[in-house]
Formats: C-alpha cells, structure tokens, sequence
C-alpha cells in the first residue's frame, strides 16, 4: 500500500518554529518532485512549497518565503518543512504530496499532485 504519513505538527505561539515530516511508504519518492500543500477551515488548499527528486531546486509560495525550508532525505525517504517565525496566518491543516511527474513546477498546483498523506494540524496562536 502506497502511504504518505506526516507528523510534527503541534500548536505554537506566533515567533515559534516547528519541524514537519512526511515518510513515504510504499513506494520511493526519490524519483518524484514533492510538496508541501495546506488547509484552512473554509479556505482552499494552496501550495507551500516543492522540491525535486535530487533536492536541487525548490519552490516556495510568496507567503512563506524566507520562514519555511522545505528539504528531503532520499535515503530516508523522508520529506521535511522547517517552519520558523511562524504567525497565525500559518494555521492550517499542512498535507505532503508527491507530483505526478519529476520536475517541479512553480505554480504548486494541487491538481498536479496524486499521491497526498492525511494531514498534520498546525495551530499558531498571538
């Protein structure tokens, strides 16, 4: 059974960091660019973030750029978003994804994704 399984999520006050991961079971993802997708009550999904197979470029949506580090451990098969300054914009539902190709591509379109894990909660407070 093809799995991915976040964790690290947590509550925070706004200024705090958190680690997120995303372990792919399965399957290996190395071959395949994967995000970083999240989720507020009522709101759409929008992407956070991407990387390619290799690590060697990565995506970032304008909103947290300069705060979140996506990054992957191919040999771990392992996924990972550094969360830093964290504000209560950033509450959300955060879910990894794999891409159905590759490459990665800027505009972090959900749709384009095919395999997604359930979901880890992040809660940052003022």
């Amino acid at each position: 059974q093809v799995l991915l399984v976040e964790s690290g999520g947590g509550s925070v006050q706004a200024g705090g960091s958190l680690r997120l991961s995303c372990a792919a079971r399965g399957y290996t993802s190395s071959g395949n660019c994967m995000g970083w997708f999240r989720q507020a009550p009522g709101k759409e999904r929008q992407g956070v973030a991407a990387i390619s197979p290799g690590g060697g470029i990565t995506y970032y949506a304008d909103s947290v750029k300069g705060r979140f580090t996506i990054s992957r451990d191919n040999a771990k098969n392992t996924l990972y978003l550094q969360m830093n300054s964290l504000e209560p914009e950033d509450t959300a539902m955060y879910f990894c994804a794999s891409r159905r190709f590759p490459s990665c591509s800027y505009r972090l379109q959900a749709d384009e994704y095919y395999i997604w894990g359930q979901g880890t909660q992040v809660t940052v407070s003022s």
